[in-house]
């Protein structure tokens, strides 16, 4: 079995299938979606002799090589052939996201690939959620783990420096925890979304205009935080950073919940500085590109191809939404 015979047997329409179900991960995009079920069904045909017509993908539990040379062939079929230096950095993207195994002897590169949970597990009903404050001595370390997921495809790892979230939540709830909130789950109080909104100071506010890459402190790829935490009473704190708005996959339907209370505590933090009028986030993944874009929130900054890019609204059209006349697709995430 050879890459550019892929197609006979596993055809494009079938492919596609695949790929649609495999969208709604964090930080897989469709390219990466479609290099990921072309190696997997290239790497299923290449494990039989007599290659058939594939109804299936299985998962691979046995460690199969694959050189980068049939990476490249494989990922660039139908365009100006990549690199193999460019699909064995797929090859890493797609470990970093969770979706292969992947182990190197120093001369031939091996991989598995184990059952995508999208595809084949069936989803258990999710349990009730209700808004929540953030408790830093028993969510910090869960939220940490959810946030790390979502920082992995940057970092080309999937240990996404989970500690080092923890710290920073622990220390930012001791600085201003009033912006700071948590979808629970009713059962087991778990929680399973996490909104952080973190007032900065007035000196601050120039790195909103700058690179995006210097909003990133929270994924471990950027060491120095330039943003300073306003002390409750500031005068001068005009703008309020949306550090974090994620929610874990199977709750995601539950996001207008996460959004009225954010409404609510923005109310809130008025009381604590009252010149308030801005908001800014940073749109990491283009899976919460959609929300964001019926709130109002505009792209800010030269770069509209960028992958990571600044979003900004006022405060005061943010307030003004009723959140319930929110289109149902840009609420249902997942």
């Amino acid at each position: 079995m050879t890459p550019e015979y892929l197609d006979q047997f596993f055809p494009k329409a079938q492919q596609q299938l695949y790929v649609q179900h495999l969208l709604g991960r964090v930080g897989l995009t469709r390219r990466r979606a479609d290099c990921f079920v072309r190696l997997w069904a290239y790497l299923q045909l290449k494990q039989t002799d007599t290659p058939e017509v594939l109804q299936q993908l299985k998962p691979i539990d046995i460690w199969v090589d694959c050189t980068c040379r049939e990476a490249a062939a494989l990922f660039y079929a139908e365009s100006e052939r990549g690199s193999e230096r460019s699909a064995g950095m797929m090859l890493d993207k797609l470990m970093a996201l969770g979706l292969i195994q992947k182990q190197f002897d120093g001369n031939t590169i091996a991989i598995a690939i184990p059952q995508p949970p999208e595809l084949h597990q069936a989803k258990a009903k999710p349990a009730e959620v209700f808004v929540d404050q953030f408790d830093p001595r028993c969510d910090a370390i869960p939220i940490a783990n959810l946030l790390a997921s979502r920082y992995n495809w940057m970092n080309n790892s999937n240990t996404a420096v989970p500690y080092r979230i923890t710290e920073l939540l622990r220390q930012w709830a001791e600085g201003y925890n009033r912006g700071m909130r948590v979808l629970r789950r009713s059962d087991n109080l778990n929680p399973v979304g996490f909104c952080l909104l973190y007032p900065t100071t007035r000196d601050s506010e120039i790195h909103f205009f700058g690179p995006p890459t210097k909003g990133l402190h929270l994924s471990g790829i950027a060491t120095d935080d330039p943003f300073t935490l306003a002390k409750p009473g500031d005068d001068t704190c005009r703008a309020v950073f949306i550090r974090s708005w994620n929610i874990a996959p199977e709750y995601e339907n539950q996001s207008l919940l996460l959004l009225q209370d954010t409404q609510t505590t923005l109310q809130t933090m008025q009381q604590d500085f009252p010149n308030l009028c801005d908001l800014h986030t940073l749109i990491i993944h283009r899976h919460y590109e959609p929300l964001a874009t019926a709130l109002g929130f505009q792209k800010t900054g030269l770069d509209s191809q960028a992958a990571i890019y600044w979003m900004y609204l006022a405060l005061d059209r943010f307030l003004a939404i009723d959140m319930e006349g929110l289109p149902h697709v840009a609420l249902n995430l997942s």
